[in-house]
């Protein structure tokens, strides 16, 4: 089976359930990706789209939700897509190695 986001398409052997896919996501080491930033004190300590306060999760739930790229970059607008794609290839590249 395979998930077209976009750039990026992701083969997955079975469908993954919502708790499953977010635990993966945030399995990823963020900290090689430079679209991303993390402070302690923002948004709880998580992986936000640098320069905002938009999760990083926020983009992969609302994929998973059967949104596309666009319209996730219309309701987040401080989210560039250049950090958007940088997200999605940081995730298939990690995905790929683990």
């Amino acid at each position: 089976m395979e998930e077209d986001w976009g750039l990026v398409k992701v083969a997955v052997a079975r469908p993954l359930t919502r708790a499953g896919f977010v635990r993966i996501i945030s399995m990823l080491d963020w900290s090689q990706c430079p679209a991303v930033e993390r402070h302690p004190d923002r948004v709880s300590g998580a992986w936000v789209f640098r320069g905002t306060r938009v999760p990083v999760s926020a983009l992969f739930e609302n994929l998973e939700s059967g949104a596309r790229l666009e319209e996730f970059l219309d309701w987040f607008p401080g989210v560039e897509r250049e950090q958007a794609e940088a997200v999605l290839e940081h995730a298939a590249r990690s995905l790929l190695v683990a």
